[in-house]
């Protein structure tokens, strides 16, 4: 979820809508993300995805830096277009995918701009139209969607709209809207070091699912970085992991910092990045300064590793 700063309007024109949605396409393609349900309004926007190796917020990050200076260069403005960072929250795939899908798809009607299925089909700014085959998105994953409602494709269309028309008159849902909890408490780390002194928050906004599942997150989350933790006090540091790189790629720190290409010092560097984020739980930012090259070089040296 992405708002506009001082709920001002992200979206001026339907120029604006149609370059956000190409540049998103752009993006989750390019991370291998599987786009569920999406609906752009004038001051906000919702985006259901699974997410690929890089996370959300390389796609994040490149799209949201993106507009806001191609919207400020279109309409002649300076300063923050977005509230703050996104909002995000992890979901529990088997249990609220399809009731996710519909709520984000009903924005419009909840905010009085439609309020019939066939103008629903017809509105242009969400992902409903693709998963009905009104409209062609190849970045969307409207299989996955439609599978939970049948094996025909007729019948999943048919069962699809029938469970949209149900939801028609659905009001706001708050638990759809959290996120905020981590943003507020200042990280995942802060939000462990409180449960390991026993200061339990009552809700975890920032995930949407049963109990257990919220456990598995925290257990996941607070395991790796435990494991984060033990390699830190065993001294290793970005400076070792450059050093036994070089050794091993046969180059000079020198050539890997003059920011080279040649497919040595690519690997070299991807090799880096990722032991960096995984091994020391580096950011992409934090690596690409000791490096000497840009941020985005390191995303791309990891992507294509992993691709």
């Amino acid at each position: 979820m992405v708002r506009g700063i001082d709920k001002s309007n992200i979206f001026r024109d339907t120029k604006d809508k149609a370059r956000f949605l190409e540049r998103l396409g752009q993006n989750v393609q390019a991370a291998k993300c599987s786009v569920y349900a999406w609906v752009l309004m004038d001051n906000h926007a919702h985006i259901l995805f699974r997410s690929g190796k890089s996370g959300i917020s390389a796609v994040m990050r490149k799209l949201l830096t993106w507009y806001a200076q191609y919207f400020n260069r279109r309409h002649g403005r300076r300063g923050h277009l977005f509230e703050n960072r996104y909002k995000s929250i992890l979901c529990d795939e088997d249990n609220y995918l399809i009731t996710l899908v519909r709520y984000i798809h009903l924005n419009p009607v909840r905010a009085g701009i439609i309020k019939t299925t066939a103008e629903m089909d017809n509105y242009p700014w969400s992902g409903h139209r693709s998963i009905i085959e009104k409209a062609k998105y190849p970045w969307m994953d409207t299989a996955t969607v439609l599978a939970q409602f049948g094996s025909t494709k007729r019948k999943t269309i048919l069962e699809y709209r029938r469970f949209i028309e149900e939801g028609m008159h659905q009001g706001h849902d708050s638990q759809f809207s959290g996120g905020g909890l981590v943003r507020s408490l200042g990280g995942w780390s802060n939000v462990i070091s409180l449960r390991r002194k026993g200061q339990r928050e009552e809700t975890d906004e920032r995930i949407l699912g049963s109990g257990d599942f919220v456990h598995q997150v925290i257990k996941e989350t607070e395991d790796k970085s435990l494991r984060q933790m033990k390699l830190k006090r065993s001294g290793l540091t970005l400076a070792k992991i450059i050093e036994q790189e070089c050794r091993k790629g046969r180059i000079s720190r020198k050539e890997l910092e003059n920011g080279g290409r040649r497919s040595k010092i690519s690997q070299a560097r991807a090799r880096i990045a990722r032991r960096g984020m995984e091994e020391i739980g580096l950011s992409a930012a934090e690596i690409a300064r000791c490096l000497g090259v840009a941020t985005s070089s390191i995303t791309r040296a990891i992507e294509k590793q992993g691709s």
